[in-house]
């Protein structure tokens, strides 16, 4: 058993990482498949294995304190990051108190709206965070195995991409999209509003587990409604709100024609509490709605009159930060939308003209700003004049060379530098197969998709690797982010064979090491 006496950054770095991956993926593995087949009782029990893992504890911990993106974000207890030695005591605390966890207050961040209105974040201290995600990864595999196959929203192995091609394929031209019209479903303060009766009543979990979850719904509900709500912030809120909602896609069902006749279809697509609803001629939108409506009432929660709406898909609408619509012809057409683009734009004009930077800086914190938009909307028709980055590339040229007097060549470099290229194949996303998920067992399959989210260099290092990770030897399976480290530590050096492909959290254990030698 493994004791808080180990307290340095040596130590823990030392930890047997590799294998509380797979201790925890195959508690996790055995949990899906006990749901599968409907044997409710032994997940229930492996559950509570999890609970209890030392792997999972651990695993826990190094999430919330060194790789989610809110990692350094307080709690109401003022703490923004924890020493090795605090990990090593909270893994402790878990251990005891794991199955009777009682939550502290949360710390409320106002956070702006596009309609002026603001929604509050509501931030657990690190140790709640902690939990949650131990919580996570007891309830996850027993709910994947419950999961709509077109929900997309905050799962493990699917994404946005999958939400835009399942649209493609029924609107495009062979399935006659001109034809067809979308609900855009709204769904009024959905997360303040989620009954917490009907997450209870779905929750797949040991009782010591149900009381937690219980606990982390009534820290900071609204006074006004004591029995409804779940926090934005907390590390398992989109999982709860998942389990809420599931089974709304399934309300719009309709019998296939032609070749696949006698099966159903369900061109529903959510994601979290953003969904379309894709309507043939003779379907009746309002009766549609009022079913929609009914699943909603019963969980605590309303339609938007203000904001749901039916739309021709000649006319378009937006949805993930895309703009789609059935052209005249018949064609399908996904842009980023305008709101989407103008934000892009805006952030990229912050940095451009912020005269605490100089041209080197603003052009290395441009980089991944515009790689990840264009990494974005890769899938969709990009060469339109409206959407080219053209003129803000010229603009940045401009002050870059104004700035610091530099050659041309030199200045042109930057802006290269700044916006990097990326490789557009429209509507050619291949979309996760079914119901599937990561915790079937399935490694081949899901380690080759994962590698194809990557492009460039670091696809190259995938296919090389086998998608193996180079430093940990493990498949890339889970969502951690996959780095590009540089053997030589020369981060000038991009030659193929100085260049390996790694989890973020291996390359932060390489990088700690350095530092202390």
């Amino acid at each position: 058993m493994i004791r808080h006496s180990y307290k340095t950054s040596e130590s823990w770095k030392a930890l047997p990482w590799k294998k509380f991956r797979r201790n925890l993926f195959r508690l996790q593995k055995r949990v899906y498949k006990a749901v599968q087949v409907g044997d409710k009782r032994k997940a229930r029990s492996l559950q509570k294995l999890i609970l209890k893992s030392t792997s999972a504890r651990f695993l826990a911990i190094r999430q919330v304190s060194q790789l989610n993106a809110g990692k350094k974000t307080a709690g109401i207890d003022g703490k923004k990051s924890l020493t090795f030695s605090e990990r090593f005591h909270l893994e402790e605390w878990l251990r005891v108190k794991s199955g009777n966890w009682k939550h502290q207050g949360l710390r409320e961040i106002p956070i702006p709206k596009k309609d002026g209105t603001t929604r509050m974040l509501k931030i657990p201290t690190i140790a709640d965070r902690a939990w949650q995600c131990l919580a996570k990864y007891a309830l996850e595999p027993a709910h994947e195995a419950t999961f709509h196959a077109r929900s997309y929203g905050f799962r493990t192995g699917r994404s946005a991409h999958d939400a835009q091609q399942y649209i493609f394929k029924n609107l495009c031209s062979k399935v006659n999209g001109i034809e067809k019209r979308v609900i855009e479903l709204d769904i009024e303060k959905c997360f303040d509003r989620i009954n917490h009766a009907a997450i209870m009543d779905e929750l797949i979990a040991p009782k010591g587990l149900k009381l937690g979850i219980f606990r982390c719904l009534k820290t900071g509900v609204n006074p006004e409604f004591p029995e409804q709500g779940t926090p934005q912030g907390g590390v398992v809120s989109p999982l709860l709100a998942n389990i809420a909602l599931n089974g709304i896609e399934s309300i719009h069902r309709y019998q296939t024609k032609g070749w696949s006749k006698g099966t159903m279809s369900e061109p529903s697509i959510r994601y979290a509490d953003d969904m379309v609803i894709i309507l043939r001629p003779e379907d009746n939108a309002i009766e549609i709605l009022e079913r929609i409506s009914e699943f909603l009432r019963k969980r605590g929660m309303n339609v938007s009159q203000k904001k749901t709406k039916v739309t021709a898909a000649t006319d378009g609408f937006d949805f993930l930060g895309w703009h789609f619509q059935v052209q005249k012809n018949g064609k399908f057409r996904s842009t980023p939308s305008v709101d989407n683009f103008k934000a892009f734009r805006k952030k990229v004009k912050h940095i451009v003209n912020n005269s605490n930077y100089g041209a080197t800086t603003k052009a290395e914190k441009l980089a991944p700003v515009v790689r990840g938009w264009r990494n974005y909307h890769k899938f969709c028709k990009m060469d339109g004049t409206k959407l080219s980055l053209w003129f803000i590339s010229h603009r940045a040229y401009t002050v870059f060379n104004k700035e610091t007097k530099l050659t041309r060549h030199t200045s042109k470099e930057l802006v290269k530098k700044a916006f990097p290229s990326v490789s557009h194949s429209e509507n050619k996303h291949v979309m996760v197969q079914g119901i599937k998920s990561p915790y079937d067992g399935n490694t081949p399959y899901w380690s080759e998709r994962n590698s194809k989210l990557y492009d460039g260099i670091t696809s190259k290092a995938l296919k090389k690797q086998s998608h193996k990770c180079a430093s940990c030897g493990l498949k890339f399976i889970d969502e951690e982010k996959v780095h590009l480290h540089h053997i030589d530590g020369n981060h000038a050096n991009w030659k193929k064979n100085n260049l390996e492909a790694i989890h973020e959290s291996c390359h932060d254990y390489i990088h700690m090491s350095k530092s202390a030698s």
